[in-house]
């Protein structure tokens, strides 16, 4: 009896490999070029500054000067900036109160934040996801639906015109954005390296401190600043809370600016208080930049 041989079928798809080509660049931002790029983005840039570039002018202008189109004051004047600082507005304890809260808020809200992060990251149990998105979704409430409960809570318990009045409603939107974020960065850490660093004779605890914080700390970095913001411009809930100047924030300071008569509107002192608002946040993101942008990039690489 004969045999024959069996012969490899050559049919068969070869094994695909990975590809690893890049996507295509669309055609319509091919076709615009360079010099095309360089001005949408010149122009994208001049529409989000323009309004911080008239509330700059529009703070060295005089009081008579102040409805001016000029791009440029024709008459520079620091009349503005006293105003703002006249003894009646109490501007700068509305500034260190607004350094308070918005301090505070970030503090507590990193804290409670790191510690739940790390729990839903490393730890495996049922519900994790609908855990993430009810802290979420915690945070998506506007201000405004929380006040009236809230003002009522705390009359009864005599919070009203405390700082804790401001900094309890502001740390339940600030720690869900401090949980959220730091869950999606502590989820790219490896967890070999705590493994490691128990094996090395590290307690659980030790190596959450000496090992895992200082790799989170670009994430923990961009939240905190994030945070900041987020409690530096908030309103709606110090406006409610607070009625006493002492304690007021810098925001709700604004919005009470007087001007020499019950209908004058002192855009002026508005203006230059608004600019001194903004110095803050300008430097801490200019001092932190780096940092920021680590943070954010951080989960984009594996």
């Amino acid at each position: 009896m004969t045999t024959t041989a069996t012969r490899p079928r050559t049919d068969r798809p070869a094994a695909a490999r990975p590809d690893t080509r890049t996507a295509p660049t669309p055609g319509w931002i091919r076709g615009i070029g360079p010099l095309g790029r360089t001005v949408a983005i010149i122009l994208i840039a001049v529409y989000c500054l323009a309004p911080f570039y008239w509330m700059i002018v529009s703070s060295f202008r005089r009081s008579t000067d102040i409805f001016q189109n000029t791009l440029l004051p024709t008459t520079w004047s620091l009349e503005s900036y006293r105003q703002v600082f006249d003894g009646s507005t109490m501007f700068g304890q509305a500034m260190l109160n607004s350094l308070i809260v918005a301090s505070t808020t970030t503090a507590f809200a990193l804290v409670l934040g790191i510690f739940a992060a790390y729990a839903i990251a490393r730890l495996n149990f049922r519900f994790k996801t609908v855990v993430l998105a009810v802290i979420i979704g915690t945070s998506m409430f506007p201000g405004i639906s929380v006040v009236v409960p809230l003002l009522r809570l705390f009359s009864d318990i005599g919070w009203i015109n405390t700082y804790q009045a401001m900094i309890v409603p502001s740390l339940s939107f600030a720690i869900p954005l401090a949980v959220w974020n730091l869950t999606t960065f502590m989820k790219q850490l490896p967890y070999e390296l705590e493994q490691a660093a128990m094996i090395d004779g590290c307690t659980k605890w030790q190596a959450f401190r000496l090992v895992l914080l200082p790799l989170a700390a670009p994430g923990i970095f961009t939240t905190a600043i994030l945070t900041f913001i987020h409690s530096w411009n908030e309103f709606i809930i110090a406006l409610s809370m607070v009625n006493d100047p002492a304690i007021q924030t810098a925001t709700v300071a604004i919005s009470k600016f007087t001007g020499a008569s019950d209908f004058q509107a002192p855009y002026g002192a508005q203006m230059a208080a608004g600019v001194l608002v903004t110095i803050p946040l300008v430097i801490v993101v200019l001092i932190f930049q780096r940092r920021i942008v680590e943070g954010l990039t951080s989960g984009a690489n594996k």
